[in-house]
């Protein structure tokens, strides 16, 4: 069944994509192997819509060590100064492959990876949102899968 979204609802949608490309940041919240709530400030600046999010980080963090165990995350993306807030719930996958990581890497990448595109503590982690919850000046409420999925089929990177 195709959505039909009200001009309010396309609004609310369009405020939270700008939000979430313009932030260049996000943090990731994951639970540890004790059972603790974690997080932590990750570069994120590769999108595909609200649904899908890459951050290029270390193998050997603690972060993606725990996430590697337990797929669990959630994604929240701010803009303090606007007190705006999307908290994405979801999964994550931990990517390896060569496509992931030249798709991000960047030129200044070797200071924390020597061994280049290929160097085995490189990855990409893809962040998968089910789910989410927001607040803003249009009001506070939930996202549903169903809006997440927005039809965007390729990543995209956004400059903050």
């Amino acid at each position: 069944m195709i959505q039909q979204y009200t001009e309010a609802d396309r609004k609310r949608l369009s405020e939270l994509k700008e939000l979430v490309f313009k932030s260049g940041f996000a943090d990731i919240g994951f639970i540890d192997s004790m059972g603790r709530p974690s997080i932590r400030r990750v570069f994120c600046t590769w999108h595909r819509g609200l649904k899908a999010h890459l951050i290029s980080t270390n193998t050997s963090s603690l972060h993606v060590q725990e996430l590697m165990k337990n797929e669990k995350a959630c994604l929240y993306f701010e803009n303090s100064s606007q007190f705006k807030g999307l908290c994405l719930s979801g999964k994550v996958i931990v990517h390896h492959e060569p496509e992931y990581k030249e798709l991000l890497w960047e030129e200044g990448n070797e200071k924390y990876y020597p061994q280049g595109v290929t160097d085995e503590d490189y990855c990409v982690l893809e962040f998968v949102a089910d789910s989410g919850r927001y607040y803003m000046s249009l009001g506070k409420g939930d996202l549903t899968a169903e809006e997440l999925e927005d039809g965007a089929t390729e990543f995209k990177q956004y400059q903050a």
